[in-house]
């Protein structure tokens, strides 16, 4: 069946190329046979393409444009990984120069964003370990884009642990990829401030998740509640959060789920006003100080992470001794039995609270 020249400005969601659409590019910006986003729309027109060959037009709603979304994502992960400190790396660059573009009125890209972190999400999703050494690639000069890559993985792993099927396990992973976007629209003498901030300038910092719901609530490929989340994700149980000061089922569990992953890692990492707490150690922070602030759900979620630690997991301890777990308590998964590297001797954390689990050696 010959496809119909029509304008770009007419064509559907769903729309079905029937023949490549090049533009000065050494391969098709959009292959035959591809089904019409909002996303093909935007480089259709970022090339000045008039016209295209469709086959057919149907109607897609834009739930049937997110299944299709999350089915190309699922499979991304079957593509060969790189090194992932590397992969890391890249993301956190490629994030870097989304945010100054923001900065400077670009709308996000959510299919440029998501090809770099899936093989990211893959590997975190598979090696859960890897949250608890993410704020070791961080450090203070770029925090903010650090912070956005990590807090997505983290927030990945605790959704996975709740079990949330793989679709929104990405859905999760991308908003909260997203949530602090708005701050591209506070000013960087305040974000980057070394000192403490003045009521004011608290105060505009407070404005940034309203920010990033004007910047994300056309997005077609994140879903409303997800929407909701990103918006709601500085909000505590307890009505000390903001913007609004919402309380209880007021706040949707996905807000509870990015919440606990960005302060999680905003805990774990040097600051240029404060210095890197242990991941284990920030755990017990969050259990014992933040409680009544997050559902108990995604923060019972994250030590059950701490559960999942294979026996022999080498360790580094606060007083530096190296060595490797033995025991897990399930009930008290932070403080394993460690046997020092070397000795016959073995540590019970549980009982000596003086000394905490300082980091994971990992191979890579």
């Amino acid at each position: 069946m010959e496809g119909m020249l029509t304008k770009v400005s007419e064509i559907r969601l769903g729309s079905l190329v029937s023949e490549d659409v090049m533009g000065n590019t050494q391969f098709p910006l959009i292959d035959k046979g591809t089904k019409i986003t909002r996303e093909h729309l935007q480089v259709l027109n970022a090339f000045q393409i008039a016209k295209v060959k469709i086959l057919y037009a149907t109607s897609h709603n834009e739930d049937e444009v997110r299944e299709e979304y999350v089915q190309q994502l699922e499979q991304t992960f079957n593509k060969p990984l790189a090194p992932f400190k590397r992969r890391y790396k890249e993301a956190v660059d490629l994030y870097k120069l989304e945010f100054q573009s923001w900065e400077a009125g670009s709308k996000i890209d959510i299919p440029k964003l998501r090809e770099v972190m899936l093989p990211l999400l893959e590997d975190v999703l598979r090696n859960r370990v890897r949250i608890f050494t993410l704020n070791e690639y961080s450090n203070a000069k770029d925090y903010l884009y650090n912070h956005a890559i990590s807090t997505s993985l983290i927030a990945a792993v605790i959704a996975q642990k709740m079990n949330y099927v793989k679709g929104d396990v990405i859905q999760l992973a991308m908003a909260a990829l997203v949530a602090d976007c708005g701050m591209s629209k506070i000013s960087s003498k305040i974000r980057d401030k070394a000192g403490s901030l003045t009521k004011e300038e608290f105060a505009e910092i407070k404005m940034h998740p309203k920010e990033s719901l004007l910047m994300v609530k056309d997005l077609v490929l994140i879903k409303n509640n997800m929407k909701t989340a990103i918006f709601q994700h500085h909000e505590r149980l307890d009505g000390s959060g903001y913007p609004c000061r919402s309380n209880g089922n007021t706040i949707n569990i996905e807000a509870h789920v990015m919440a606990v992953a960005d302060i999680f890692h905003a805990m774990t990492c040097e600051r240029v006003y404060k210095r890197a707490d242990s991941p284990f150690k920030v755990i017990e922070m969050i259990q014992q100080e933040e409680f009544g602030k997050f559902h108990i759900k995604p923060v019972q979620a994250l030590l059950n992470c701490v559960a999942d630690f294979g026996l022999g997991t080498n360790v580094e301890l606060s007083n530096k001794s190296i060595g490797q777990i033995v025991f897990v308590n399930t009930n008290n998964p932070t403080r394993p039995v460690i046997k020092i590297a070397g000795f016959e001797e073995t540590i019970d954390l549980s009982k000596n609270k003086s000394i905490y689990i300082e980091k994971i050696i990992t191979k890579e």
